[in-house]
């Protein structure tokens, strides 16, 4: 996968910067033509993902785990998806304590409008980037066909 000369230092540094390229080349492409940050997409596409017919839902606290955040940040971003009418989000009627998320009819539709804009701005990333020796290895790796990534919850984005 990697140059065996290349420290695990060379390796986490070539890694990082190819997130940043591609995070960056989908950020633009989303928002130009959505509206949407990657981390909105990748919340709406995490809820659809979660989602089990009526009354599908996921908590905030499994939503800020599957998209990286912390839970102030995460509720933010809900406030945010919410506000647009994008995502509701209700108390789980077992334990007043719990809230949910779900995504609404209106979210489902932007996502769906929004998926072919993200799988090709993160081809045209992915191709870019593949032109680089140090970031090649990576972009195959990515590409590659592979089982279920342990310790990557179900329904987790697969872009950046």
């Amino acid at each position: 996968m990697t140059r065996p000369d290349q420290t695990l230092s060379q390796r986490w540094c070539a890694l990082s910067a190819l997130h940043g390229r591609i995070e960056t080349t989908v950020e633009r492409a989303l928002q130009a033509a959505h509206g949407l940050s990657v981390r909105e997409y990748s919340v709406l596409n995490v809820l659809v993902q979660q989602h089990d017919g009526t009354g599908g839902h996921v908590r905030m606290n499994e939503l800020a785990e599957a998209v990286v955040l912390s839970q102030s940040a995460t509720t933010r971003l809900v406030n945010r998806l919410e506000d647009r009418g994008l995502l509701t989000r209700y108390l789980c009627a077992d334990d007043r304590r719990g809230i949910y998320t779900d995504v609404t009819d209106t979210g489902r539709a932007l996502l769906e409008e929004a998926r072919p804009t993200n799988d090709a701005a993160l081809d045209r990333a992915l191709t870019e980037a593949g032109t680089h020796p140090e970031l090649a290895p990576l972009v195959d790796a990515l590409r590659t066909p592979a089982g279920p990534v342990a310790g990557v919850p179900a329904g987790a984005p697969s872009e950046a």
